[in-house]
């Protein structure tokens, strides 16, 4: 996208200092901030974090599975399942609850923002 227009801002030095900071917290360009606030979009390092966030939950939820199937294929062959298996069990689940819940704090996060 080529960028054709220039647009002056004047406002103070504190002012624009303080954005500054804030863009370097946030690993984001004042422009981009600029322009996601002004056009109510979602700003870049919050887009990053939501694809982080997607892969890292994906990557989990494959990994729980699997452990899942692996504790369900003892279960089935041993009609018995040890303390330990159970326990390896019942972490798993409260790590998809723990990913569960993180997972609807994002998405309430994206409908708040689309919302606006």
């Amino acid at each position: 996208m080529v960028k054709e227009k220039l647009i002056i801002l004047r406002i103070q030095n504190s002012k624009k200092e303080d954005w500054q900071k804030y863009c370097a917290k946030r690993n984001i360009s004042l422009t981009s901030l600029i322009i996601n606030s002004v056009e109510g979009r979602i700003l870049d390092d919050e887009r990053r974090k939501i694809i982080v966030f997607i892969e890292k939950q994906d990557n989990l939820f494959v990994k729980i599975e699997t452990n899942i199937n692996q504790v369900a294929k003892i279960v089935n062959g041993q009609k018995f399942i040890s303390e330990i298996e159970l326990k390896k069990f019942s972490e798993k689940l409260l790590e998809i609850a723990i990913l569960k819940k993180q997972q609807n704090e994002m998405f309430e996060k994206i409908y708040s923002l689309l919302a606006k």
